[in-house]
């Protein structure tokens, strides 16, 4: 069982920055990536940015968020970080940290931050 706490959302001007953390905990022997998603009203959950934790730092970005955010992991704090700059009001979102075998199907979740970037 592996159990993840985010923390860091917040209300941001269009062209600011964020960092978003999320604090794991547990077992992680059947976990291989970590990553983020984001879900906003009346859309889907959608995959941001993932990183592999084994092997470690191969990373995946949504194209909505290449060259803006950047995942990364402290293997000593067990804790994965998403440094959000140029911010967009079309990222406005609860942001949510996975924990899985792939980057597309999360098992474990936590249960998000509010992202909200005004313009």
């Amino acid at each position: 069982q592996v159990q993840l706490v985010e923390s860091g959302g917040g209300l941001v001007q269009a062209g600011g920055s964020l960092r978003l953390s999320c604090a794991a905990s547990g077992v992680f022997g059947n976990i291989y990536v970590l990553g983020w998603y984001r879900q906003a009203p009346g859309t889907q959950r959608e995959l941001v940015a993932t990183i592999s934790i084994s092997p470690r730092g191969l990373t995946n970005y949504a194209d909505s968020a290449k060259g803006r955010f950047t995942i990364s992991f402290d293997n000593a704090k067990s804790s994965v970080f998403l440094q959000m700059n140029s911010l967009k009001p079309e990222d406005t979102a609860v942001y949510y940290c996975g924990a899985g075998q792939s980057p597309f199907s999360p098992m474990y979740w936590g249960r998000g931050t509010q992202v909200t970037v005004s313009s």
